[in-house]
């Protein structure tokens, strides 16, 4: 056996060591782990979304903001026919089947090339967006830091990009612990609002009213001409 050239090593102790193919069909997830990676694309975007949902509305004023309830009943309603249809497919594939396999079958070549281009344009938008928004609550959240925010974002892609790399069952487990922290920390949020709402002192945030300022004073005079 040749000696390992030094990229090599390099690639060996970053990605980790290559897997023969016949070995190929173990790397499979468990179920906590697969749950985990295949919901961390709705998790992202229940973490920004209802920010920029709330970020449009405040420009058409206070009363639009009663729009928020309505639109979140709208988005439940698609994550439920998404995950209906998800059922499906696991019952009608039990062996595996992706949006082009299924779309290919039933529907043919067009529709399946059309699924697959829009899953890789999803997977871009997905991983740009959610680090963006990331990092945009992470130097505001730490502005003495004085942190650019396009490295912080070339640093995190790189990350992930590392962690993808390194296999399905590794990756998995990287991924794992932030996405069930993530919902752990979102459901003792919710959960200790509902009980200092029902305690009765979950403190309510007043609209300020703007104060506009005039150009003179009204004292029966008339404006300066």
């Amino acid at each position: 056996m040749a000696e390992e050239s030094f990229l090599g090593q390099v690639k060996r102790l970053i990605v980790g060591a290559p897997i023969p193919s016949h070995l190929a069909h173990h790397e499979r997830f468990s179920r906590v782990t697969g749950l985990a990676v295949l919901s961390s694309d709705a998790l992202s975007s229940v973490a920004y979304a209802t920010e920029e949902i709330l970020r449009v509305l405040t420009i058409g004023g206070v009363a639009a903001l009663g729009l928020v309830t309505p639109i979140g009943a709208v988005i439940a309603a698609v994550m439920a026919v998404v995950v209906f249809s998800y059922r499906q497919t696991i019952h009608a594939y039990p062996s595996g089947g992706g949006a082009y396999i299924v779309a290919k079958e039933n529907l043919g070549r067009a529709p399946s090339l059309i699924a697959a281009a829009s899953l890789l344009i999803d997977y871009v938008l997905t991983v740009s967006v959610s680090i963006a928004a990331g990092v945009a609550a992470i130097t505001s959240a730490l502005p003495g830091w004085h942190l650019d925010p396009v490295w912080l974002s070339l640093g995190f892609v790189g990350l992930l990009m590392l962690g993808n790399l390194r296999g399905i069952r590794e990756s998995g487990s990287i991924f794992m612990a932030p996405t069930y922290l993530y919902i752990v920390i979102m459901l003792g949020i919710l959960g200790y609002a509902l009980v200092r709402n029902f305690l009765g002192d979950l403190p309510h945030r007043r609209q300020r009213v703007p104060v506009v300022h005039h150009a003179f004073q009204d004292h029966g005079d008339d404006p300066v001409t």
